[in-house]
């Protein structure tokens, strides 16, 4: 772990054991923090926050840009830790580390002109000689949980402007493949971090809560399940502690009769089948117009066939396993669960071991699970027929979730109509929904979280608002 600075191991002498997904071969082991290492990042980062706070924000643009010149330099390797602990494509892994070459500079960029307000005097009567100067101001310790699904991407978004703006930041790497973060973490210390400000602290999933709940930590960034979401608020409740939860999803990718099927089809793979379907915002409920779903029921199960589960680390691999065995048996009873209720296998429903075909379900109706609230965390793509743009509109929104949602028509006023109507935080018109840049908002309504994400927005989450009033200033 990294510690007030140091490489340090837990204080119970106790580990962790990190495999392999796809080979199932043991990698390394990691500390198992204890409640007592928990502390002690907390205490040094507490001390460290009050100190990097009063460091100029050009000073911490420059370690952050070392820090990136750092990750340039390291790119492959970390991109093969990235692909063996997580068990995603090589390919893949190299551009999630390279997005740090995107992340850093717009956040950099965008805290250079995080500019305060004045409210001039005269804005309304008895402050015609009074200025009301606003300013943001550090939080003090941001608490960052990573998921498991893009470990490199999700550390960029809640630390850069965290440290940003003068707060130091806990990473909690996801406790099964925390090797990538906890280079990260150690490359950012090299890169001039003082001791404190960034650390690291590989914890199980219930000794996290001895993070979540002291006083001390003044927000917590939090990405995973809904269910871990709920478990936070509760936990946070306790001291108030304000918090971003990105959770879980159920995303539609709706289908209209005048789509254009070749664009459809080629945003099916990536929308929905990349990383073995393990994404929040991946596409989960395919809507598909009644006069367009043979056409793309065929289409959609050509590409099904066209992947194999192959060795990640190969140049040209597309599709690998799931992240551990656990994740795989629940994706397989989700399919049986759906099959139970109606639905037919038309491509893969098999499981060996993490590795779960690319499968596609025909038949599913607007009453099964699968077309409401149940989340598929893996590569299934069930197929919902409909007629009119009412009844697709309904299938969408009757869900728990509104992560983000997407639509594929050429008719403008129906994107103006659906685009108002999802009930989604994002709406994307001819793309998959797993669009996500790092300069929007990006977040959920309804049970798919609280908060937002992005360079338009994080800094607003990671500072709180302080108002100086100098009253009767003017003459």
């Amino acid at each position: 772990m990294l510690i007030n600075g140091a490489a340090a191991d837990s204080v119970s002498g106790e580990t962790m054991e990190v495999y392999d997904p796809y080979f199932g071969t043991l990698i390394d082991t990691v500390p198992k923090a204890t409640a007592e290492d928990i502390d002690a990042a907390i205490t040094a980062a507490q001390k460290a926050q009050k100190e990097w706070a009063a460091v100029p924000l050009h000073k911490r643009v420059s370690i952050l840009l070392k820090f990136r010149d750092l990750i340039r330099e390291n790119q492959a390797s970390l991109a093969e830790t990235l692909c063996r602990d997580n068990g995603k494509p090589y390919s893949q892994a190299f551009g999630e580390i390279g997005n740090w070459f995107v992340s850093i500079p717009a956040f950099c960029e965008r805290a250079k002109h995080y500019y305060e307000q004045v409210i001039p005097a005269g804005q309304e009567p008895g402050q015609e000689h009074t200025l009301q100067y606003v300013k943001r101001e550090p939080v003090g310790i941001v608490l960052c949980i990573i998921p498991f699904n893009f470990p490199s991407n999700l550390m960029s978004q809640k630390v850069l402007p965290s440290l940003l703006m003068g707060n130091a930041a806990i990473v909690m790497p996801p406790s099964g493949n925390p090797l990538t973060d906890m280079r990260l973490c150690h490359l950012l210390a090299e890169a001039g971090a003082p001791a404190g400000v960034i650390q690291c602290v590989t914890a199980p999933g219930a000794v996290k809560e001895a993070a979540i709940t002291d006083p001390r930590i003044g927000f917590i960034s939090l990405t995973g399940s809904t269910e871990v979401g709920v478990r936070v608020a509760e936990l946070a409740a306790k001291n108030l502690t304000p918090y971003a939860l990105e959770l879980g999803g159920n995303d539609p990718f709706i289908v209209f009769e005048d789509a254009d099927m070749d664009v459809a089809l080629s945003e099916v793979y990536p929308g929905r089948l990349v990383n073995a379907g393990q994404i929040c915002c991946a596409c989960k409920r395919f809507i598909v117009h009644r006069s367009r779903l043979e056409e793309f029921t065929k289409g959609v199960v050509d590409i099904a066939k066209s992947l194999k589960s192959e060795d990640p680390m190969l140049p040209e691999t597309r599709f690998t396993c799931l992240i551990n065995e656990k994740a795989a048996i629940e994706v397989e009873k989700q399919v049986n669960l759906t099959v139970d209720q109606g639905a037919k296998i038309l491509a893969g429903g098999h499981r060996d071991g993490t590795k779960y075909e690319a499968t596609v379900l025909g038949d599913v109706t607007p009453d099964m699970d699968i077309a409401k609230d149940m989340e598929v965390f893996g590569p299934v793509i069930p197929i919902i027929p409909f007629d009119t743009e009412e009844e697709a509109l309904e299938i969408a929104n009757n869900s728990i979730y509104g992560l983000a949602s997407c639509i594929f028509t050429e008719n403008s006023r129906r994107i103006a109509r659906m685009a108002s109507r999802l009930e989604a935080g994002d709406v994307i018109v001819n793309g998959a929904s797993r669009l996500r840049t790092f300069e929007m908002p990006f977040g959920g309504w309804k049970m798919s979280g609280v908060g937002t994400e992005g360079v338009m927005c994080t800094f607003d989450e990671v500072t709180r608002t302080k108002v100086i009033i100098l009253k009767d200033m003017l003459p």
